[in-house]
């Protein structure tokens, strides 16, 4: 794998990395970006909703979350993992592509085994010893963020798909939303402490301009990797935000201006 035709998104969930993948994947010449580095290799699974609420013990939110289910132990050893996690990231001309949210870096250094434990080296591992184009996305709105997340986590749909009843299942929880708020903001904060630290150069790309002008932001990371900018897709994905995540954000807002929740 040449790293040079390689990229990472570095994002946190619901910050519009998905728009971002889904919009490069259309192109069919940059890579086909997965989120490679979600599954626990114990079950092989992405984080259950419970999970995401490791530690709470109030059981109001706890009630309103799927129970986790077993998977299967991914018994992959690093280099069939790697090799496999390349294969399915390229595109046939040999451009790569994928997502990394920040909670994900320990299991993407647990699986790499490189010498110095470090997230930069198990990248530098995962791409034969150089960088990939190093992509940031983030969403400034720290509260529409947190409910789209905490609609998600409950729903388990991360995506639209013409779903009516998208919101059927979910209930208002603002302390549940406040939980994920603040994994949300740390994980921005991480991303952002490491760019510095490890002297990255990213593109930045915020919520904002990427949902306003998807076909540009797309194109915009067209030309960072040489390829065609006039490849750029349309939005193939439809926002999840309704009348009813506008007005829990608008709730949110209040119940965290009074309880010190984060914004």
């Amino acid at each position: 794998m040449n790293a040079n035709n390689a990229y990472l998104v570095c994002a946190s969930q619901r910050s519009g990395s998905t728009l971002l993948v889904e919009s490069l994947a259309a192109t069919g010449v940059a890579g086909s970006p997965q989120e490679f580095f979600q599954y626990y290799p114990t079950s092989s699974q992405a984080p259950q909703p419970r999970e995401w609420f490791a530690g709470v013990d109030d059981p109001e939110i706890i009630s309103l979350l799927d129970e986790s289910v077993p998977g299967t132990v991914d018994t992959r050893t690093s280099e069939q993992w790697r090799a496999d996690v390349l294969a399915a990231g390229s595109t046939g001309n040999g451009v790569w592509g994928g997502k990394l949210m920040w909670n994900q870096t320990p299991l993407l250094i647990a699986r790499s085994r490189v010498g110095d434990g470090s997230l930069r080296g198990a990248i530098r591992w995962l791409f034969g010893g150089a960088d990939p184009l190093f992509i940031h996305v983030h969403r400034d709105n720290l509260a529409s963020q947190a409910v789209s997340m905490w609609r998600a986590v409950q729903t388990r749909v991360w995506r639209d798909a013409g779903n009516s009843h998208l919101d059927d299942k979910a209930v208002y929880h603002a302390e549940g939303i406040a939980h994920l708020a603040r994994i949300l903001a740390e994980q921005e904060r991480r991303w952002r402490e490491w760019f510095v630290a490890e002297g990255v150069p990213v593109i930045d790309i915020e919520f904002g301009q990427l949902t306003k002008d998807p076909t540009g932001t797309t194109a915009q990371v067209l030309r960072a990797l040489e390829l065609d900018p006039a490849l750029a897709p349309p939005a193939p994905l439809k926002p999840q935000s309704n009348a009813r995540s506008k007005e829990w954000v608008t709730r949110y807002r209040a119940d965290a201006e009074r309880n010190g929740y984060p914004l």
